[in-house]
C-alpha cells in the first residue's frame, strides 16, 4: 500500500508551496521523518521529512512547479515495489554537457576503474570535489598524508603551484548541508550571460526592499562605541559558558539585550504606523536578519525583553541554526518590532540597512576592529589606548521617529555597551 506525499500547509495563511528541491530519488529508500524535498512558501523555505519508511516510488510533481496545499506530490511504497519514472522536468536554461548514451536498462553500472578506487582511497570527498571544480587529476598529486593520502593542503598547493582555475563558476548556491547530514545537490549552474529565473526568496526579497522604500521615510544616523569591554568580557567567559549551557557565547546577544533596554526607555523606536494610529507594541520582539546561502530571511526572538542574556543566546543560536537547516516554522518570522542585522560579520565597516516592514527602526552592527583611540581617566587625563570599536547604525522611519528621539535612543544604546555590567550566565 503505497504512502502518499502531500504538500503541508506551513502556516494558516498558507495556500499553496513551490518544490524547490527533491533529495531523494525514485527507487531511494527513506527512513520516516528523514528531509525528502524542499519547498519555498510566502513565508520560509523548510525542508519537508519523509511520513512513511520505504522507497520513494513515484514523483508527481517536479521542481519549480508550485501546488496548492494537501497536493499529492509523491508516492511511497514499501521496499522491493517498483518505482514509477518522474514526471518530466523542464529543460535548465542552458546546458553544457552532452547527455550520456542511453543503456539497456538491463546492463548493469561499469565497475569503478582501477585509478578511480586509488583516487577514493588516497583521498576524501572534500580533496576530490576540489579536484573536479578546477579540473585536476588527482593521480598528478603527492600526498603527504597517512600512506600517501591526499590532503587538503596537498591539493591546495598543488592548484596554486599550477595556477588553476575553477572549472566554472557557480553563481548560485554551494551544496546544503541537509538535517540529515548529507549535502544535497548544489542549485543549478549559472555562466555569465545567462537567463535564469528568480528563486521565490530572491522575488519576496526583491518585493520587500521596494515596499519598505516606498513606505518609510528612511533616515539612518551612526554611532561609534568603545566595545573593549564586552570584547573582554566575552573571551574570558566564553569557554566557560559553552561548558555550561552547551551553547557558544557570541556578540549578537550583547547588541540585542543593549537595544532592548534602550527601548524600554524610548518605546516609540519599537512602535511601528498603522494607517493615522501609532501602535505601540507590548512585547518587544527582536528579529535577527540570517545571512544564507540562497538569501536572506529574519527570524524572529519573540518576548524578547522578557528574557535573561542566556535565554537571548540560545534563542538566537536556535533560529539561526534553524534557518540554515529550513526548520523554521511560519510564525518563527512573523510578529517583529524592531530588527538587527550584522553585516560586520563579513567585514563590513557599517551598513545602511533598510527598514524591515511594518517595523519602524533596525540597527545594523559593523566589524569589529581594534583601533587607537583617545581614552580619557577619571581625573580628566587623555591618552591613546588600542581599543576594540564597532560602529552601530540606526535605519529609522522619520515619519514616526524624530532624529534627537533616534541619536538619544543610539546614545543609550552606546552607554550599554560601554558600561556593561550585566552577568552573562
Amino acid at each position: 500500500m503505497a504512502t502518499d506525499i502531500i504538500m503541508p500547509q506551513m502556516g494558516e495563511s498558507i495556500v499553496e508551496g513551490t518544490i524547490t528541491k527533491w533529495l531523494k530519488k525514485p527507487g531511494d529508500k527513506v527512513q520516516r521523518d528523514e528531509p525528502l524535498f524542499e519547498i519555498s512558501t510566502d513565508k520560509v523555505d523548510a525542508e519537508i521529512p519523509s511520513p512513511a519508511s520505504g522507497v520513494l516510488q513515484e514523483i508527481k510533481v517536479t521542481e519549480g512547479t508550485t501546488v496548492g496545499v494537501n497536493t499529492v506530490v509523491g508516492t511511497i511504497a514499501a521496499d522491493g515495489e517498483a518505482p514509477k519514472p518522474a514526471a518530466a522536468a523542464p529543460a535548465p536554461p542552458r546546458q553544457e554537457q552532452k547527455a550520456a548514451a542511453p543503456t539497456p536498462s538491463s546492463m548493469p553500472a561499469p565497475a569503478a576503474s582501477a585509478q578511480e578506487e586509488n583516487e577514493e582511497a588516497r583521498s576524501s570527498p572534500l580533496v576530490r570535489k576540489i579536484a573536479r571544480e578546477h579540473g585536476v587529476n588527482l593521480s598528478q598529486v603527492t600526498g603527504t598524508g597517512l600512506g600517501g593520502r591526499i590532503t587538503k593542503q596537498d591539493i591546495m598547493q598543488f592548484i596554486e603551484s599550477q595556477g588553476s582555475q575553477p572549472a566554472h563558476v557557480a553563481m548560485g548556491a554551494p551544496p546544503v548541508q541537509t538535517a540529515s547530514g548529507a549535502q544535497a545537490p548544489p542549485a543549478p549552474v549559472a555562466y555569465p550571460g545567462d537567463l535564469v529565473p528568480m528563486t521565490n526568496m530572491r522575488k519576496l526579497i526583491a518585493k520587500h526592499m521596494i515596499e519598505s522604500r516606498r513606505t518609510s521615510a528612511h533616515v539612518h544616523c551612526m554611532y561609534e562605541v568603545d566595545l573593549t569591554r564586552v570584547v573582554n568580557l566575552r573571551n574570558k567567559q566564553k569557554s566557560g559558558f559553552e561548558q555550561r549551557h552547551g551553547v557558544r557565547l557570541t556578540f549578537m546577544p550583547f547588541f540585542v539585550r543593549a537595544a532592548i533596554i534602550a527601548i524600554q526607555q524610548w518605546p516609540i523606536v519599537n512602535a511601528n504606523i498603522e494607517g493615522e494610529n501609532i501602535h505601540y507594541h507590548r512585547s518587544i520582539n527582536v528579529g535577527i536578519a540570517v545571512a544564507l546561502d540562497w538569501g536572506l530571511i529574519v527570524p524572529v526572538v519573540k518576548n524578547a525583553g522578557d528574557l535573561n542574556f542566556l535565554g537571548l543566546q540560545r534563542s538566537i543560536t536556535d533560529l539561526g541554526e534553524r534557518a540554515r537547516t529550513k526548520k523554521l516554522k511560519p510564525e518563527d518570522v512573523e510578529g517583529s518590532t524592531f530588527t538587527v542585522t550584522n553585516p560586520g560579520q563579513f567585514g563590513a565597516v557599517f551598513g545602511l540597512p533598510i527598514i524591515n516592514q511594518p517595523n519602524s527602526a533596525i540597527m545594523g552592527v559593523g566589524g569589529i576592529m581594534k583601533v587607537p583611540l583617545v581614552v580619557t581617566d577619571k581625573d580628566g587625563n587623555d591618552s591613546i589606548a588600542i581599543r576594540s570599536v564597532v560602529h552601530l547604525t540606526l535605519g529609522y522611519d522619520h515619519r514616526l521617529i524624530d532624529g534627537a528621539v533616534a541619536d538619544q535612543f543610539m546614545a543609550q544604546v552606546k552607554k550599554n555597551l560601554e558600561q556593561w555590567s550585566e552577568e552573562v550566565g
